[in-house]
């Protein structure tokens, strides 16, 4: 028996593919000027297949490795324990606004909202991490600024308000207590958001580089993302300045400058972009917020 394809189906794979082209094409054309010589590039323009194949751009940027890869732990230290804990705040300030016999439910929940539209401004937040917290060069001062997202403890809440009240009811009349009714039966039913909502989470520890700016001044403590901004920066400090890069001996002729700045773009987003096709069906789920098997 064949099948017949209608043409809206066509329609739509067409549609499909050409969104996904999109997005696709554009990384695509960012690995491979970061492949390209920097000659070929001022020549021929930016291109998907490289003229002359150069590795340049990554040499530069991994001429101290031990920078970049100390760069690497901190980020990766602090998109860890900022995911897990802010995951778990979030999860547990959902939980408890989304519960119907809550007394202060409504009040909790415009509180968490109002904080979507008004915040205490960049001023009074670093005086409170280096006059009041002391977190001045402290992994610390990169987690407690995104430990807790409005936007992500509301679109959790979504989720936990479709649960089924009953459930919780049945597992007090078999005397579990409330944290044992979280972390039994609410978080696994929870696992679509979590997954989402960790990701998201992820992702924001990990491009994350302005709080790094304010409160570190410590070599070590680096994150990756602020160690590629003042790379940079270095890289237009040289280009725009000739006489000085001409008194050190550099030739700009030959230096990466195009491809050096797409090489940064594939450090700091290779490693999510490998990550997230293990979370991706958690993602789908997680973006039909709401649905619940009874």
């Amino acid at each position: 028996m064949t099948k017949t394809i209608k043409p809206s189906q066509i329609g739509l794979h067409l549609l499909f593919t050409v969104l996904s082209l999109i997005v696709i094409l554009p990384f695509l054309l960012v690995v491979a000027v970061s492949l390209t010589d920097e000659k070929a590039i001022t020549q021929y323009g930016y291109q998907f297949f490289p003229k002359s194949v150069s590795l340049d751009a990554y040499r530069y940027m991994l001429d101290a490795p031990d920078i970049l890869l100390r760069a690497y732990g901190v980020t990766i230290t602090v998109t860890v324990i900022g995911a897990l804990a802010g995951l778990l705040l979030t999860a547990m300030t959902a939980y408890v606004i989304s519960r119907p016999d809550y007394r202060y439910n409504r009040i909790t929940t415009f509180y968490v909202f109002f904080t979507m539209l008004f915040s205490g401004g960049l001023v009074p937040s670093y005086i409170l991490m280096t006059q009041y917290l002391h977190l001045k060069d402290s992994l610390l001062a990169l987690i407690l600024p995104l430990l807790l997202s409005p936007f992500n403890i509301m679109v959790m809440k979504g989720f936990m308000s479709k649960i089924p009240i009953e459930i919780i009811e049945s597992a007090k009349i078999d005397g579990a207590r409330e944290f044992r009714i979280f972390f039994r039966i609410i978080l696994p039913l929870s696992t679509p958001a979590l997954a989402t909502l960790g990701l998201l989470i992820s992702f924001t520890y990990w491009n994350e580089w302005f709080n790094g700016m304010l409160y570190i001044d410590d070599p070590n403590k680096v994150p990756l993302q602020l160690l590629l901004v003042r790379t940079l920066k270095s890289i237009d400090f040289l280009t725009s300045n000739s006489e000085f890069t001409q008194q050190l001996g550099i030739d700009l002729a030959s230096f990466p400058n195009n491809s050096a700045r797409m090489a940064i773009a594939v450090l700091a987003g290779g490693p999510m972009l490998v990550i997230f096709p293990f979370f991706q069906r958690f993602f789908v789920k997680g973006l039909t917020v709401g649905s619940l098997k009874g």
